[in-house]
């Protein structure tokens, strides 16, 4: 999706913790004639996350999506699984969404732009071995649906989506 927003002529700031593999992204968006940077971003930190739309909004001017993707899983039952382990999967899945959104919607209330949270079709169930996971999920969906009544409220034209795909 990145490379064809790049071809199609949007600035595209691509966010992760991998440096490696931002810049190879950042790299083949650049050669297939877009424009691209990559900006190494922790999500559960969200001081790295408000530079991000920081340094996004300065390079291009403003931000008119923005699009949060990062997400674990880890593979435990309740019984087995460290807490740590089910912390950090909230703290990524949940809190990094919130952190993006928190960051970016006074750039995007700018632009009437728009927020694209990446849920799951387990927000809806649960899973053996997947508790952590549709926990967050579940959360995101109902934190997703807070802040859409929120925006509604104030008039804010921020279009706010949730993407639920399956496995």
């Amino acid at each position: 999706r990145a490379l064809g927003a790049g071809r199609r002529g949007a600035g595209v700031v691509l966010a992760a913790r991998g440096v490696a593999a931002l810049e190879e992204a950042a790299t083949q968006i650049r050669a297939s004639g877009g424009d691209a940077i990559a900006v190494p971003t922790d999500v559960t930190d969200y001081a790295q996350v408000e530079a991000l739309a920081a340094r996004a909004a300065g390079v291009y001017g403003r931000i008119d999506s923005w699009i949060g993707v990062a997400g674990v899983l880890t593979l435990a039952s309740f019984k087995d699984q460290p807490l740590a382990d089910c912390r950090q999967v909230m703290e990524i899945n949940l809190m990094g969404q919130v952190h993006g959104a928190k960051a970016a919607l006074p750039y995007l209330k700018e632009t009437d732009g728009a927020l694209i949270c990446l849920g799951s079709a387990f927000s809806d169930h649960g899973a053996p071995l997947w508790g952590s996971y549709c926990a967050s999920k579940h959360a995101l969906k109902g934190w997703i649906e807070s802040v859409r009544a929120e925006l509604k409220y104030e008039g804010a034209r921020v279009r706010l989506t949730l993407v639920k795909p399956s496995t």
